[in-house]
């Protein structure tokens, strides 16, 4: 482990936009370190010092979902496709991904940190934030409760559950500060040295700003942390053209306020690769009507309702036909629709839906193959911003919504495909659980 303060004069830097004086911290944030490869080899001690890679399914057409240190020392990334994970580390290990552990592990990990002080929010599988209070504010008290965190995840959850820590004056930057040090560190970054650290780093190290937000940016003349820092926050709102770049321009500056009252998801999606026996027109809508059933009964879950759904879908067509090939290795041709909604969440509204996107596909030689398929529910607004439609009563929504309430209680007891439309019976082997970095399927 290694704790990391960057001490230093600020370099062009307009340093009085910075509030400076009291070095106390406001929040963790704890990263764990190749989340689900480090879970397989603390169950598996035959992997440890290995290079792993997590895979969807042992095929050479799919991509790693996660990988190990070691792996990583190769160039194996997360999106890197099986068979060139084979060709960059010949010896790696590659392990068929299994979810429901994980899930369980983030509990455990969950559990050990609220041993240690309460978690305000789980930002997703393997990150997870808590507010500082009182006591722990001070600089010397943060470190020694992140120490004591780490070490607590490592005794209770297991030695191979590695994690990376930051502090900071507000959420965003403690984020930041846990991304710096990879694996095992602790990074503070008070007031007082926030310039300079922030002048080290690169547009593409902050959260939100990944190739296309960067390119639009470098496009308007923005390409070092330092011409970033030197717009003030209106200057940054109106560079993003939304909110967001506004509040960035506040938490880059150290302060902190609360946003849980704004955020929420603003769309969810489901994908699958389809099985090769899989890849007809009837089957591939049935997974598409199970993925629906999931995105659907996750929208109820975070009481949110859906304007529009758009269905997505590859079909692989023979090489040489001068088609492009997809990061899963197939010759294919895309195609994606959608539809606009009146504000729902109910299931046969989204599957009247899908099926008018459905039919809308298109057909021809090179259509009657599917082997990828994507559905996603977007326009989301939470329960406290939703409209009721003008031919629903307040009391027809209110017994819709005690129905789906039942259903998903029941679903979720005993399994998802308990209450399902027989639409889905083909699909019930296809389309599993996986998990996306920023959920936790405490649903399936």
């Amino acid at each position: 482990m290694r704790y990391r303060q960057i001490p230093g004069p600020v370099t062009n830097t307009p340093t009085n936009t910075f509030r400076t004086g009291d070095p106390r911290l406001q929040w963790l944030f704890l990263d764990l370190n190749s989340y689900f490869s480090s879970v397989e080899q603390e169950l598996r001690p035959e992997l440890r010092d290995r290079p792993v890679a997590v895979v969807p399914l042992l095929a050479d057409t799919t991509c790693c979902i996660a990988a190990s240190y070691e792996a990583k020392q190769y160039g194996v990334r997360t999106g890197t496709q099986v068979g060139e994970a084979k060709r960059l580390c010949p010896g790696i290990a590659l392990v068929e991904a299994r979810h429901e552990l994980y899930v369980d592990y983030h509990h455990r990990v969950v559990e050990a940190v609220e041993s240690c002080l309460p978690v305000t929010s789980v930002m997703s599988i393997d990150e997870m934030a808590c507010r500082l209070v009182g006591r722990e504010r001070p600089l010397l008290a943060a470190l020694e409760l992140c120490l004591r965190v780490k070490r607590t995840i490592q005794e209770r959850v297991g030695p191979m559950l590695r994690s990376s820590v930051g502090l900071a004056t507000n959420r965003y930057l403690a984020k930041v500060a846990s991304d710096m040090e990879k694996p095992d560190g602790l990074v503070a970054l008070t007031l007082d040295i926030l310039p300079e650290a922030l002048h080290q780093l690169t547009l593409r190290d902050l959260p939100g700003i990944g190739a296309r937000t960067e390119k639009r940016l470098n496009e308007k003349g923005i390409h070092t942390m330092d011409e970033l820092m030197a717009l003030d926050c209106e200057q940054m709102g109106q560079l993003w053209g939304s909110v967001w770049g506004e509040r960035m321009g506040h938490w880059l500056r150290g302060e902190d306020f609360d946003m849980s009252e704004t955020e929420h998801l603003k769309s969810l999606s489901h994908q699958h690769v389809l099985a090769p026996e899989m890849r007809t027109a009837e089957k591939a809508y049935a997974v598409a009507h199970k993925l629906l059933h999931k995105a659907a009964m996750r929208l109820r879950s975070h009481g949110l309702w859906a304007g529009a759904i758009g269905l997505a879908v590859g079909f692989a067509v023979p090489r040489g036909e001068n088609a492009p090939v997809s990061r899963f290795g197939v010759p294919t041709r895309g195609w994606h629709g959608e539809i606009k909604l009146n504000e729902c969440q109910d299931n046969p509204t989204l599957i009247s839906a899908l099926q008018r996107l459905w039919k809308s596909r298109p057909s021809g030689k090179d259509y009657e193959h599917p082997y990828f398929i994507g559905v996603h529910l977007n326009g989301l607004v939470p329960d406290r911003l939703h409209s009721l439609n003008l031919f629903d009563s307040l009391e027809d929504e209110q017994s819709r919504t005690k129905l789906l309430a039942a259903m998903d209680a029941i679903n979720n007891k005993y399994g998802m495909s308990t209450l399902a439309p027989a639409t889905m019976l083909t699909a019930f082997k296809a389309a599993p659980t996986r998990i996306a970095f920023h959920t936790i399927p405490d649903l399936f």
